[in-house]
């Protein structure tokens, strides 16, 4: 072996086990056919593509076009009324999509369902499966990310659909990959990066996993070779000006604080129980703010973390329709499907209820009446309106107290780190995505050094 083939092989390959699609379905715009046929050259592949590039007939035709080569059954995993919507879809498609309560009411061909209902299905029987909302891995030690590694271990295709998952959160990309077959995440971490800790009280305390700085380019090339992520067609050379949405308005309307007893001033939540507590002394004030600026809008999603909260905008919003964790699977069924053809006026929800799916392009207002945290919840339900489809300008207001402004700040900070990495993981990704898009032979000029080096007569040795 020759030390360049000892350099090659240490290289990470993915061996693709899928097959050649001959035909797909007609409706695929150019990047999404294109798209498809590679994944399913692949086997075993991943789409973290932004909301609204269509990873719902993409993912339709993945599983037709599997179901067909195999002669057997593809099940799709979606979220609660997500999985009526995409249904509804197949049939705009031309293709046949059976919804399925349980392993009785399976068809050959393409079978969908709510991750909810996983337990009654035989999963051994499948030939394909694909996760849609596939950030639902992002939990490593989670019971549902093992439940669903251990049920589809043996799958011979499979395929993952999300939205293009955070840079800063590499556990969702360790777990999904660990989840097609390509790499255990705790090899990933190893290979790739570094874990960092800190000296506090004269202890090491973990903050997280670092990407080696040498290693990123690597990292970024690996994933190419099982994962697709586009912020739009053009990232990988396609016509993208159909693609450009509406402008987006992010009005904050800040609640005043009083200053706690001898202070001048306000003093910010730093704390989870002061947070807590400053959210709970301005809920009144937000709630009738909330209703008020509902009041002038045609449809509105009206978003909060807690029960108190939602109680009290149902009971404020004249004609709203409340959907909670402890409401029937048909009751939110219904009113997620409602508001999506207009019957709805006005949802209240979480984001962690509705805030993952759905296609609301038909609302252009949406209210957040406080914040938590999680950047991840914020931008998806953002997206249920704000995405590609969307023809108006999108108003989004958050309602925040004073006291919580570093909940705000901390978002904003996660927004633009997101943002700024994003675009260079894209970047990087992109130059190799079009060349496994295209399954095209990479080439480049290496230096063969084949001549000795002669050393300067001057220079002592």
């Amino acid at each position: 072996m020759t030390y360049e083939e000892f350099l090659k092989s240490k290289e990470y390959q993915i061996q693709s086990t899928g097959f050649e699609a001959d035909q797909l379905n007609e409706n695929l715009f150019d990047y999404q056919y294109d798209i498809v046929k590679w994944a399913l050259r692949i086997g075993k592949a991943a789409l973290f593509e932004d909301t609204g590039l269509g990873k719902t007939i993409q993912q339709l035709s993945w599983a037709d076009a599997v179901a067909k080569h195999t002669g057997g059954s593809v099940l799709i995993l979606a979220p609660l009324a997500v999985s009526k919507q995409t249904a509804q879809e197949a049939d705009k498609f031309g293709i046949i999509c059976n919804l399925a309560e349980s392993q009785a009411d399976i068809n050959k061909g393409i079978n969908i369902t709510n991750y909810e209902k996983i337990h009654k299905f035989d999963t051994d029987c499948f030939d394909g499966v694909v996760l849609d909302e596939s950030s639902i891995l992002k939990s490593y030690s989670g019971k549902t990310t093992k439940e669903l590694q251990e049920r589809f271990a043996y799958t011979p295709y499979k395929l993952c659909c999300t939205a293009t998952p955070s840079p800063n959160d590499y556990t969702e990309i360790g777990t999904t990959a660990e989840f097609l077959g390509v790499m255990p995440r705790a090899e990933m971490l190893s290979t790739f990066f570094i874990n960092d800790c800190i000296k506090k009280n004269g202890k090491n305390e973990r903050i997280g996993w670092r990407l080696k700085r040498h290693a990123e380019k690597e990292f970024f090339q690996w994933m190419s070779t099982w994962a697709m992520m586009i912020k739009t067609p053009s990232d990988l050379g396609y016509d993208g000006s159909k693609f450009i949405l509406p402008r987006l308005n992010i009005v904050t309307e800040i609640i005043e604080s009083e200053a706690e007893t001898g202070s001048l001033f306000v003093e910010y939540a730093d704390t989870l129980s002061e947070r807590r507590e400053a959210r709970k002394q301005s809920l009144n004030e937000r709630v009738s703010k909330a209703a008020q600026i509902a009041s002038t809008s045609d449809q509105c999603l009206i978003w909060c973390d807690f029960n108190d909260e939602s109680a009290a905008l149902k009971k404020a919003i004249q004609g709203s329709v409340e959907v909670k964790g402890s409401d029937t699977p048909e009751h939110k069924e219904k009113a997620m499907i409602g508001f999506g053809k207009n019957e709805v006026k006005y949802l209240v929800s979480k984001p962690s209820i509705c805030g993952f799916g759905m296609n609301w392009q038909n609302c252009h207002d949406m209210i957040f009446c406080g914040l938590s945290d999680s950047y991840e919840q914020f931008y998806q339900a953002i997206r249920r309106c704000y995405r590609f489809g969307q023809k108006q300008e999108v108003n989004v207001h958050i309602i925040i107290s004073e006291k919580e402004m570093n909940v705000l700040n901390n978002i904003n900070r996660k927004q633009a780190d997101h943002e700024r990495m994003s675009k260079e993981m894209v970047k990087i990704m992109s130059e190799n995505a079009i060349a496994e898009l295209h399954h095209y032979e990479r080439k480049q000029t290496n230096y063969l050094p084949d001549q000795d080096m002669q050393v300067p007569a001057w220079l002592p040795f």
